[in-house]
């Protein structure tokens, strides 16, 4: 064990190892950072590559390029938009948060979440998903919660996600009017096999299907043993306000870089980029990739728009979890 290792890390083994599932060979943690990894090397080689033909077609060197789109933003209002989503996006993410807890562990206040959820954006700088350990961990030592049983509450939560973005894409494609790209066509197909994987795993986790399989009564499974249609519902329900806050925000945010788009474009796009923005590329180099695929005819603009756009957001939510961090570690260490 690495000196370097976080104590959320060593307590997230030492579970594994109580459960019966040692952690995941270190050989499969290598492959995967390296597939990451290669994969962050081929959006940034693409985005060189197009940003440098846009260049030349302006006639103009890459940094003068790239300058010009910089200059030509209206950054005080973009700034404005942005702080005020960011503070949004925090106040629905907290109260699906604390939702989802109360329906499977116990009731928890949303003001005693807040310092929780918000000091756990420090970490999703990073990772999405470790910031979601370390929640666990949180309540696990503040509020004495069996460590397993909040981690099923955050697999729960990000099962969900997957769900509720392919929900809201399928809407988006079914208004769009044939304006998004023919790749979008895979949509409602995936949205179509979703249905059933999803019937599949409600008769599963409820013991109607497969009864003899004990999977199921892991203790990290959890919140999927407790959880009803009508929970799947009310998570969609919950989130929701966050994306179309988002479809509002992302188009004007556009407007503001020199780019035009409709808020049903965006209602397509959005769900597709923010499964982008999820994986852990450097920089979210897989969703920057992402909008000047969709925006061709723009490669500056939306280049910029991707890179400042979701970086801002990741960056000015650890900022929250900085104001709340001196809450976080009295209730932590006394």
């Amino acid at each position: 064990m690495s000196a370097s290792e976080t104590e959320p890390a060593r307590t997230a083994k030492a579970s594994a190892s109580a459960e019966g599932q040692p952690p995941a060979p270190a050989g499969r943690s290598r492959a995967g950072r390296a597939a990451f990894l290669a994969i962050g090397i081929a959006c940034f080689t693409y985005l060189a590559f197009r940003l440098a033909v846009a260049a030349e077609r302006e006639g103009l060197s890459l940094p003068d390029y790239m300058a010009q789109v910089f200059r030509d933003v209206q950054w005080v209002p973009w700034i404005a938009l942005m702080v005020g989503y960011s503070g949004l996006y925090f106040v629905i993410d907290t109260l699906v948060v604390s939702r989802a807890l109360s329906w499977f562990i116990k009731p928890i206040r949303y003001r005693d979440i807040l310092p929780i959820r918000a000091s756990a954006y420090i970490i999703s700088i990073f990772n999405e998903q470790i910031g979601k350990g370390a929640m666990a961990y949180y309540l696990h030592r503040r509020d004495r919660v069996p460590g397993w049983e909040v981690g099923s509450v955050m697999l729960f939560v990000m099962f969900c996600e997957v769900y509720y973005l392919l929900l809201w894409a399928t809407v988006g494609f079914a208004f769009s009017g044939g304006t998004l790209p023919p790749a979008f066509g895979l949509v409602p197909w995936l949205a179509a096999g979703a249905v059933p994987v999803l019937v599949v795993w409600l008769l599963y986790f409820r013991g109607t299907l497969a009864p003899g399989l004990r999977l199921r009564e892991r203790r990290i499974f959890h919140a999927f043993r407790q959880a009803s249609l009508r929970h799947y519902a009310l998570f969609v329900l919950l989130r929701s306000p966050a994306l179309l806050a988002a479809v509002v925000v992302y188009t004007v945010a556009l407007n503001l870089f020199g780019v035009e788009a409709s808020f049903l474009s965006l209602l397509g796009y959005l769900p597709v980029v923010f499964f982008a923005a999820a994986v852990p590329t450097p920089m979210r180099a897989a969703a920057i990739t992402f909008w000047v695929i969709l925006f061709p005819e723009n490669e500056g603009q939306m280049a910029a728009f991707g890179f400042v756009q979701h970086n801002f957001f990741i960056l000015f939510n650890a900022l929250i979890g900085v104001a709340f961090w001196p809450r976080a570690q009295r209730e932590l260490f006394g």
